[in-house]
């Protein structure tokens, strides 16, 4: 569908027999669409084709996803790449998987059969169950062990619910007959046919029930969510062939050899690879993580310690911090509102005003993420006046992105103890010149946007590139990261003092406003 390069233009790596060109296939499972995206040795993007598919929302709070949906448009789109490049299994070096983490999968080990939907990362209907736990005095064993705050975000109470609430779930699940996932471990599943029930490191690291000292499932924890040990996967490393696909599916068998959840992937992507480097991702959420180094760094600002990515026995940490509606405020702009046709339409309609004249949105339709983390936070339009109209609602929605963000940046600086000398960013909405430079503004700090955005794709490519010896080392990735525009702050410091005050009083309207709706813990 968009293609910088043709395969007859893409050599062969070093060291790679002569003949046909070869490639790394990325699938890139994410929370609205199912991507596959080819790339070269040069780290260009050859062919990408992109599915949505559908969301469920049965309750307010509640957010699912059809786990064979999910599956059936990722194979999809990996055909319709590999058939509009022209490229066969055999020109294929690797796959590598990203994914939306958190999401949580359940099915039937015998017949690979899902025993319901999917809960999707956004799901709130745990806040309860989180807050009972952190009531009985658990939410800093949790913290300690996991790196997490605990929090409905998290797969752990997700799959808890999952065995309380469908039907003969706990009791199957306690003979061994069901397998737990995250979407990386139930692609793998379909792409093996079943041979392997695997996740890696990082998307472990995100369930709330792993321990990212000892790199093993936490028994103390599973206890406590009352989980068996039986439907959890084998933890992996990020890189390293880990399987090898069907060979019905593709004609081949291709090694699958890159696994990451989609932020640690982005970051490896942009080439983050040095401590103290970050990058934000505008995706349906934005997630900015920085590269801490060899060692976790405890937040003392409510922000989240996470495992990046893990080759053999070395390992890298992140610091996180998650907003829950990034580009899914567009979204609404779109669907709910009906104030645009498209999210291409946004960026126009918000240039018609200066400013948003006084209006703030705070997006919080699935709660607040870092550093505030209220599940029971709800959306909040305020500051309108007569003269308010779909422009200003426009720019607040993109302000309410770089506003969410310039929140998590502060808190992690406060964590890690530095100044960002520079923030990369990808992901769709980073394609906008206007937020780019809202957030420039806002932060008080440089944006960067690399020539190639699909950092996140290309970070799980690099990953399984690496394992296989089609890229020979991390110094050659950050060779091949090129920048395509800076956005340098243009906001004097009271400005920006100013528009934070008053997004900081916003936040305070919209906290706490659904805790008598979700206190019930309704289905």
């Amino acid at each position: 569908m968009t293609h910088s390069t043709t395969p007859s233009q893409t050599p062969n790596p070093a060291g790679l027999p002569q003949g046909q060109p070869r490639y790394v296939l990325a699938l890139d499972q994410g929370t609205s669409s199912s991507r596959a995206i080819l790339f070269d040795h040069f780290g260009n993007v050859v062919r990408l084709a992109q599915r949505e598919f559908r969301q469920y929302y049965p309750h307010p709070g509640h957010v699912e996803h059809d786990p064979y949906e999910i599956w059936q448009s990722q194979l999809a789109v990996a055909h319709e790449v590999l058939n509009d490049a022209g490229v066969s299994a055999s020109q294929l070096h690797a796959i590598g998987i990203t994914n939306q983490r958190e999401t949580t999968v359940l099915w039937d080990r015998a017949t690979g059969e899902p025993v319901g939907r999917a809960l999707v990362w956004q799901d709130r209907r745990t806040a309860p169950m989180c807050e009972a736990l952190v009531a009985s005095g658990h939410g800093e064993l949790f913290r300690e062990r996991t790196g997490l705050i605990v929090d409905a975000y998290f797969s752990g109470t997700k799959l808890r619910w999952m065995l309380d609430h469908i039907e003969g779930a706990r009791a199957r699940a306690e003979r061994g007959e069901l397998a737990f996932g995250t979407v990386d471990a139930w692609l793998v599943w379909q792409l093996t046919d079943g041979a392997r029930h695997v996740t890696d490191v990082s998307n472990a690291s995100r369930t709330m029930l792993f321990n990212i000292h000892r790199f093993a499932w936490d028994d103390e924890l599973l206890a406590l969510l009352d989980i068996p040990r039986s439907v959890l996967p084998e933890v992996v490393p990020s890189s390293g062939e880990v399987a090898r696909t069907a060979s019905r599916l593709f004609g081949a068998e291709v090694p699958i050899a890159g696994i990451a959840g989609d932020q640690q992937a982005a970051t490896f992507g942009q080439a983050c690879l040095s401590p103290g480097m970050a990058k934000n991702t505008y995706g349906t959420g934005c997630f900015l993580l920085m590269n801490t180094g060899s060692q976790p760094v405890t937040s003392h600002n409510r922000l989240l310690t996470t495992v990046g990515w893990r080759f053999g026995e070395r390992t890298v940490y992140c610091l996180e911090g998650g907003v829950f509606m990034g580009g899914a405020t567009i979204q609404w702009l779109r669907d709910g509102l009906q104030i645009i046709r498209s999210a291409a339409e946004v960026e126009p309609l918000a240039r018609q005003c200066e400013d948003t004249g006084g209006v703030v949105l705070v997006p919080a339709f699935a709660g607040l993420g870092a550093p505030h983390w209220d599940a029971f936070a709800r959306g909040t339009l305020v500051g309108m006046t007569r003269g308010t109209g779909r422009p200003q609602i426009a720019r607040a929605a993109l302000e309410s992105i770089a506003l969410q963000s310039v929140d998590v940046l502060d808190a992690m600086q406060k964590d890690a103890g530095i100044s960002l000398a520079e923030l990369r960013v990808d992901g769709g909405a980073s394609r906008s010149d206007l937020l780019m430079q809202m957030q420039a503004d806002l932060l008080g700090t440089t944006v960067v946007r690399p020539r190639v955005t699909e950092t996140t794709a290309l970070g799980a490519a690099y990953l399984a590139g690496l394992a296989t010896g089609y890229w020979q080392d991390e110094g050659e990735i950050s060779r091949q990261w090129q920048v395509e525009q800076r956005f340098e702050p243009r906001l004097s410091a009271d400005a920006r003092a100013q528009h934070l005050a008053r997004w900081h009083r916003a936040v305070d309207r919209a906290r706490d406003w659904a805790r008598e709706d979700l206190a019930d813990g309704a289905p």
